[in-house]
């Protein structure tokens, strides 16, 4: 990852102002999850492009669901020719899996003068690269100053990678399919790999194999409920396993 001045546990915290340390987050767009990300959004680009949405459109929706995947689902709907209510309902399902993502997040960025009306409209910036790289650095930076890094990080991120899609789908025509298609999935082989590795308990990789083995089966038989009963059958696998567990523990 690329060095962004953030002290390391083994190193002294240096003294910063409220500018510096936004600033510190906003640094962060040079490290390896941010420029995946960049190029995520390159092949979002031409996704977008391929199927007639318009620029203006395409740096919208990133910059105001700012949720790659659920980006993925409303071009999709559009395509298919969705009702407006089943389209809603689609990208809300989709986006559902970041409200725990932001439950754990609020308590480590939060200050001991944090105010709601500030965290509410930041929340918005939590998606996977912010949430995976902020859990990583938040730790070194002071309690009162981790509103103000993740700030800069999350605003840095949605705002670059939102000039990336409008750079990218002005220059699509110069790019074979074949490069968008293979930016398009480094952003989960990226996720998919860091998040096996940062996992604290078994149950976690146990989610992501029932995800990955579930899924094919799934979408051959009800491809337009893949993700929710892939999710949904997921999750009852998991929570089978953990309950296991504990039985298993438990002095006979």
């Amino acid at each position: 990852m690329a060095d962004s001045g953030i002290p390391t546990e083994e190193t002294q915290m240096p003294e910063r102002s409220p500018l510096g340390w936004f600033l510190a987050g906003a640094s962060l767009i040079g490290s390896i999850p941010a420029l995946i990300l960049m190029t995520a959004h390159v092949g979002f680009a031409g996704f977008a492009s391929e199927n007639g949405v318009t620029m203006l459109q395409a740096t919208f929706m990133v910059a105001s669901i700012w949720a790659l995947p659920a980006n993925i689902v409303l071009i999709g709907a559009i395509s298919g020719g969705y009702s407006v209510l089943a389209t809603a309902i689609a990208v809300g399902l989709s986006s559902i899996r970041l409200m725990p993502m932001v439950a754990a997040f609020i308590p480590e960025v939060r200050g001991p003068r944090t105010k709601k009306r500030v965290l509410i409209p930041l929340a918005h910036f939590i998606a996977i690269t912010a949430w995976v790289v902020g859990m990583e650095k938040l730790k070194h930076v002071p309690r009162d100053m981790r509103l103000t890094f993740f700030a800069g990080l999350g605003i840095t991120l949605t705002s670059v990678n939102t000039l990336v899609v409008a750079l990218v789908y002005w220059l699509s025509a110069s790019f074979p399919p074949l490069v968008f298609a293979a930016l398009f999935f480094l952003t989960p082989m990226y996720f998919l790999s860091s998040l096996w590795g940062s996992a604290h308990d078994r149950s976690v990789h146990v989610a992501m194999v029932s995800g990955l083995l579930l899924f094919p089966l799934i979408h051959y038989i009800a491809p337009a409920y893949d993700l929710l009963l892939t999710g949904f059958v997921g999750g009852l696998v998991t929570l089978a396993y953990v309950r296991i567990m504990r039985m298993r523990s438990k002095p006979s």
